[in-house]
């Protein structure tokens, strides 16, 4: 109880006796007589306690024990009450009351339980490819503990696994989200679950209400899934804020993802089945780190798909001191502006070349041109304020106005300005009016997609897989205690990293293979950034054809237009294939 409410609390409690007739006046019941009696008998009982008193003072008083004695010797204070000691009274409340403040300091804050509980084990089946697919669904959450055995966290997870199959065969697939701060339902409900989201064909929100349908392509024919989600997302929480702040963070998420992976294989016998990775943007970063960590204890992938990838943030953070991530936006604004006709009639004629020619354009004569900085000749500038503007399609004074750096923000304000509308971030297809809300950042692409997801996957816990909680599924944890403080690890060196990672447990496993997905319109981590962080991971010919590339006519998330999923499922079925021993 606060101590806003105790006050409270003795005020009514003081109001209470006065308006009860407590030391207030005449007591009601009672006569004039009755009171008269009442005060002789009160007399009698004093004087009669006095006289008992004076006896006992007169014979002395028994004697004490010796822990008595040593009591008063030790505490050695005098037989009255003086105003010292009332002081000294006072004080020695005074940690009591620390106590309790301190006690409701922490009950303030939040605690969650983290008693393990049996998943619930549903059973389903699924039309793919003219075949009937059975499947059970395991929804849960797993420990995480630290040496000793105590639970610190539990994170939630659903693994959908193919009835009847041999496990030392059948392989095994960790997926999962990124943010950091996000839960994997995107993945979950949108690319591998057996259900999705339906959404329109190019992947734009529909009408509500939302719903689920068959995914055709799922990818349950081939893998078993394991969809996790990030600690403080979804249900997984970890025991205290304190303990949460151990998560947050690049080497603290590694770890407890890591840590699950090992129990999981351990519960449910599977360290013999193939395994693979499978994250999306900073999933990418965690999927590149788990692989370097679980290499060194003794876990080995077959493969790993880095989707719209975010390895290396020196190819995604701009600031005065690093040009690179200019140089390698300039493809991404260049396909977003074609779409949105946005260019000259040559250069759309041929997307694919146009593409090739700014790449090469954006690596040497625009990074020359940022190079020189300054030293630029004013007719070295117009040219590259004149053909920067004819790839991106943004006006020369505007380029002039930002100093030939064009940012993500200012492409999605400017490119569409005279239709009084913003182009997406995550997916440059999408656009809206400025809702006039931009604390957040507003991107058409997440308030189109957001409601469906959240809603239909909320139904479908509790419908169909028969999970019951009455905590809220966090699509998002940014609003919680320690995201905004996310320790980055390695960017005291410069940017945080875990291409080291990646390239380690490459060289460690000779093996392993990876697959790098990456959609064209996608401002949040650019294809050219992608393969910019593969090129650069010190790798000969040997390790070098162990990476593959896949690329897609849509954004960030890939899969929310059909056809693109169509051929999303199929690159994952050639990878897995390449990765599987013969």
């Amino acid at each position: 109880m606060s101590g806003v409410a105790k006050l409270y609390l003795k005020a009514r409690f003081v109001e209470t006796q006065s308006a009860s007739g407590y030391n207030a006046g005449p007591v009601p019941l009672w006569g004039k007589t009755n009171m008269r009696t009442l005060r002789v008998l009160l007399f009698a009982v004093l004087t009669i306690s006095a006289a008992i008193a004076q006896q006992d003072q007169s014979q002395g008083s028994a004697p004490e024990s010796a822990a008595q004695a040593a009591a008063k010797k030790d505490k050695k204070q005098p037989a009255t009450t003086s105003a010292a000691t009332a002081d000294k009274a006072s004080e020695s409340a005074k940690p009591a009351e620390a106590k309790t403040e301190a006690n409701e300091a922490t009950d303030k804050e939040e605690h969650y339980d983290v008693a393990e509980v049996p998943p619930v084990v549903t059973h389903h089946q699924i039309a793919l490819n003219g075949k009937t697919l059975n499947y059970t669904a395991t929804t849960g959450r797993l420990p995480i503990k630290r040496g000793d055995g105590k639970t610190e966290a539990e994170m939630f997870f659903v693994a959908y696994t193919l009835d009847g199959q041999e496990t030392a065969r059948r392989p095994l697939t960790f997926a999962f989200n990124g943010g950091p701060g996000s839960a994997s339902v995107w993945l979950h409900m949108g690319a591998l679950g057996p259900k999705r989201v339906v959404l329109q064909p190019n992947g734009f929100m529909p009408a509500a209400p939302y719903r689920l349908e068959d995914n055709p392509d799922t990818l349950l024919d081939r893998t078993d899934i394991v969809m996790v989600d990030a600690m403080a997302t979804g249900y997984s929480r970890a025991a205290n804020a304190e303990l949460t702040k151990k998560f947050l963070g690049v080497k603290g998420d590694v770890q407890g993802f890591g840590e699950f992976i090992r129990l999981y294989l351990s519960r449910y016998e599977r360290w013999s089945s193939p395994l693979f990775l499978l994250g999306e943007s900073y999933g990418t970063t965690r999927a590149a780190g788990i692989a370097g960590y679980l290499a060194d204890h003794g876990i080995a992938f077959n493969g790993v798909t880095l989707l719209s990838m975010a390895v290396d943030f020196q190819t995604l953070e701009w600031n005065k001191s690093n040009d690179l991530p200019y140089l390698l936006l300039v493809p991404t604004f260049n396909m977003i502006a074609g779409y949105h006709h946005k260019l000259s009639a040559d250069l759309t004629q041929d997307v694919a070349k146009t593409r090739e020619e700014v790449v090469r354009w954006s690596n040497n004569e625009y990074a020359l041109a940022l190079g020189k900085g300054d030293a630029m000749t004013p007719e070295e500038r117009r040219k590259i304020v004149e053909q920067l503007s004819r790839y991106i399609g943004l006006k020369p004074e505007v380029i002039e106005a930002h100093d030939l750096r064009i940012d993500v923000p200012t492409f999605t304000k400017e490119l569409l300005l005279d239709r009084k509308l913003i182009s997406g971030r995550l997916d440059g297809r999408f656009t809206s009016p400025n809702p006039g809300d931009e604390r957040g950042g507003y991107d058409p692409t997440s308030a189109a997609i957001l409601p469906p997801y959240t809603s239909a996957f909320n139904n479908y816990l509790r419908t169909e897989l028969n999970y019951k909680s009455d905590m809220p599924y966090r699509v998002f944890a940014y609003d919680q205690p320690g995201f905004q403080t996310w320790e980055w690890g390695n960017a005291v060196e410069g940017f945080p990293s875990t291409a080291s990672g990646l390239r380690s447990a490459m060289i460690k496993n000779p093996y392993m293979k990876i697959l790098v997905m990456e959609g064209y319109y996608d401002l949040a981590t650019p294809f050219a950034a992608a393969n910019w962080t593969m090129d650069h991971l010190d790798l000969d010919g040997q390790y070098r054809q162990n990476i593959s590339y896949s690329t897609y006519g849509s954004g960030h998330m890939v899969y929310i237009d059909r056809a693109e999923h169509d051929k999303m499922k199929k690159d994952l079925v050639e990878f897995m294939e390449k990765c599987l021993p013969k």
